[in-house]
């Protein structure tokens, strides 16, 4: 994998509510997929990142002795959550160089790394933000409309052919001028894409977006099958 960026915000704050009765005593990161929870899958696509953070809100000591013994930083969310944007924000101390890789913690994936397809198209030139998707034909276990459509060059506009995966590179700059406290990603990539700064990667190989208990036996059939999709 390319040497840049060097670190990486994993989220896993959320409340886990699409999951109903599994996330009553737990947080979504510690659901069992395929014999390994979803934070782990989650990890497995870093695994050559030198800086991990994890930011945390509900059930935040589980998701710490989970983790309990590796190299990883946490972000405390607990008395407020800050979704995407204001918990990117809050982590950045911690998360160091510009730009930053970040990753969903309720997805899995097979075929080629997440985290490695994204550095190989990454071009800090033309680029503020470089999203990894997929088709929506091929969005397992995803719901609802597509995130975006791409032009010929790459650039990413609002649509509905592609879903984003999770998985992105993100200069994190933008992220200073948004007043609010807590706030969507959404914000800061609706500007990246005005200004044709915001770019996709569509990802070579399977992904099943496990956000509700219906997709995880989706999830375990992907996760079972051929390696790439």
């Amino acid at each position: 994998m390319c040497q840049l960026p060097q670190s990486l915000m994993l989220f896993a704050a959320g409340l886990g509510t699409r999951m109903g009765s599994l996330t009553a005593h737990r947080p979504k990161p510690l659901i069992a997929v395929g014999g390994r929870m979803l934070i782990d899958h989650a990890l497995a696509q870093a695994a050559d990142v030198q800086r991990v953070v994890v930011n945390l809100h509900y059930f935040p000591d589980q998701i710490r002795a989970h983790l309990s013994g590796r190299n990883i930083a946490f972000s405390d969310e607990t008395e407020t959550i800050l979704e995407t944007g204001g918990g990117l924000r809050r982590a950045l101390p911690l998360l160091g160089s510009d730009p930053v890789f970040t990753l969903n913690s309720d997805a899995v994936w097979t075929g080629a790394g997440a985290l490695a397809q994204l550095c190989a198209a990454w071009d800090e030139e033309r680029m503020d933000g470089l999203l990894l998707v997929v088709p929506k034909s091929r969005a397992t276990g995803h719901s609802g409309t597509g995130d975006f459509s791409m032009d010929a060059e790459g650039r990413l506009m609002r649509g509905t052919d592609l879903v984003y995966t999770g998985a992105q590179i993100i200069v994190t700059g933008g992220l200073t001028s948004v007043a609010a406290h807590a706030f969507s990603l959404n914000l800061v990539w609706n500007k990246m894409a005005a200004e044709g700064r915001l770019f996709g990667v569509i990802h070579q190989g399977g992904w099943c977006d496990v956000g509700r208990p219906e997709a995880i036996p989706l999830a375990e059939a992907l996760l079972q099958g051929p390696a790439d999709v």
